[in-house]
């Protein structure tokens, strides 16, 4: 299959359930049987090879170490697949052995999604999916990592784009991404961790982005922290979809329970990307505000928004000599009064790098504007004492009720970054004594300005003056021939 072909028949799995659930909650059937049927193909592929291997010799062709996962007697997708009546308890019993005979990697995969309620999925409903998925071999040699990565990474996408508002639990915009993994540019052996992964889409393109420079992308060491089972489920199945396997996922509360500790501290890692949940109300104020890790370095944020207690988190997570993180917010982190406090002490210790206002659409059912928060604990010298601001409200193309970056409003926006310096009408170089000036208030329309106009399409005094008397010599003219024949 093509790329294009295997997107039409994955998203064909999803049309099968028009109708009897809602379109928020495909992702929790498709997902895990897309992946299931993957790693059952997988191992019968693996089952052949090891047989041609061994001439013949069918318990070799079993042993565990000839398999990536193993799948126990009974929970096949073929044995599955024979299951006429009572197919969800044949799904659901199925994926838990797998769970079972995997417990290092595998255990809690397939999620928590209700199979055996068949007034939502009835047999005949799970039976047509399993006749979809079975239509062709999701084997490696008919569908590389790579292609069925990207195909996954397609349904994500198209996930979110049907569900609307749930969207941005589990989906930060792609382009948005990528962005972010140019800028913060890891390397080959550094630690990755997403406080708040969603689908895992930001420590993936970390690797992905290796990879494509030619650079050893599997010594990356990836840690991510998601709250919701099904999406923490969507992340580890992305991973192994794009063929990586060196990763640690885990579901949990980020504020209330950090998972990733060392010496009973949090872990110190040496990029942070982050697309973490804006302004939540539901969280534990009162602990944070004698926090156990020592996390509230710069003050306890309101009850009402906790962004700043996931920024704090990120800046306590870093590694004290190269740590760097990108975080995407509202732009109300940049001003909110009530946090005032807080911003101001972020900035006095000149952890504050960049600031990226982005323009709008770029969430799904939310027009807002976002921006880019880029801190690191310790700048080279030619930045110590600075904050560059740039203004790429202007950088987006929209479609339909989304934004998106094009190649080049990524490439205007990370080469302005990476020249650090003052860019007419888009980037502005300011001290951070300026910044404690203006009560530490870091709007980016307060420094850098974009300019609303396009500059190919600016004409000058001369030109809009000599279009102006045209125009009044037509109207004349015009009025004139009206007159005439009102008169007459």
């Amino acid at each position: 299959m093509t790329q294009q072909q295997l997107e039409k028949y994955l998203w064909g799995a999803a049309t099968t359930l028009r109708g009897t659930i809602d379109a928020g909650d495909y992702k929790q059937y498709i997902f895990p049987l897309l992946f299931y049927k993957r790693i059952c193909d997988v191992y019968d592929e693996e089952f052949e090879n090891a047989l041609k291997e061994s001439a013949g010799d069918l318990e070799y062709a079993s042993f565990e170490e000839n398999h990536r996962f193993q799948i126990p007697k009974g929970a096949h997708w073929n044995e599955v697949r024979e299951t006429t009546t009572n197919v969800g308890m044949a799904i659901q019993e199925a994926m838990r052995e797998i769970e079972k005979a995997n417990p290092d990697t595998l255990y809690g995969i397939f999620g928590d999604a209700s199979w055996t309620n068949k007034n939502r999925l009835s047999d005949e409903t799970l039976t047509d999916l399993i006749e979809h998925f079975s239509q062709h071999k999701l084997n490696l040699k008919n569908v590389p990592d790579d292609q069925l990565g990207n195909a996954y990474e397609y349904l994500i996408k198209e996930f979110a784009d049907d569900s609307g508002h749930t969207a941005a639990e589990f989906y930060t915009n792609r382009t948005v991404v990528k962005l972010m993994t140019m800028i913060m540019d890891p390397q080959p052996g550094e630690s990755v961790y997403d406080p708040t992964c969603g689908s895992g889409g930001l420590l993936l393109n970390c690797a992905l982005h290796l990879r494509d420079e030619g650079k050893e992308y599997r010594t990356l060491k990836l840690y991510g922290q998601e709250i919701n089972l099904i999406t923490s489920a969507i992340a580890r199945m992305n991973m192994f979809m794009h063929g990586i396997e060196e990763f640690q996922i885990v579901r949990g509360d980020t504020l209330a329970r950090p998972a990733f500790l060392e010496y009973d501290e949090l872990k110190k890692v040496n990029v942070i990307l982050a697309n973490p949940p804006y302004s939540i109300k539901s969280w534990d104020r009162k602990s944070f505000d004698n926090d156990p890790y020592g996390r509230n370095l710069w003050g306890t944020p309101p009850q009402g928004c906790a962004d700043y207690a996931f920024q704090q988190h990120i800046q306590k997570s870093l590694d004290s000599e190269n740590g760097r993180s990108i975080s995407l917010w509202p732009h109300g982190i940049l001003f909110r009064d009530s946090e005032a406090a807080m911003r101001k002490k972020m900035i006095e210790e000149d952890l504050v790098e960049c600031v990226i206002g982005l323009g709008p659409n770029l969430f799904y059912n939310s027009p807002m504007e976002a921006c880019l928060l880029i801190t690191r604990t310790k700048k080279p010298e030619h930045k110590k004492g600075q904050i560059l601001f740039i203004n790429a409200v202007n950088e987006v193309k929209q479609e339909k009720t989304m934004g998106f970056l094009e190649q080049a409003h990524i490439d205007k926006i990370f080469n302005a970054y990476s020249n650090f310096g003052n860019e007419e009408d888009f980037a502005a170089l300011v001290s951070k004594d300026e910044v404690l000036h203006n009560g530490g208030n870091m709007s980016v329309s307060l420094y850098a300005r974009a300019n609303k106009y396009d500059a190919n399409k600016n004409k000058n005094f001369e030109e809009v003056y000599e279009n102006w008397e045209k125009s009044s010599s037509e109207l004349k003219v015009s009025m004139d021939q009206l007159f005439e024949t009102l008169e007459n």
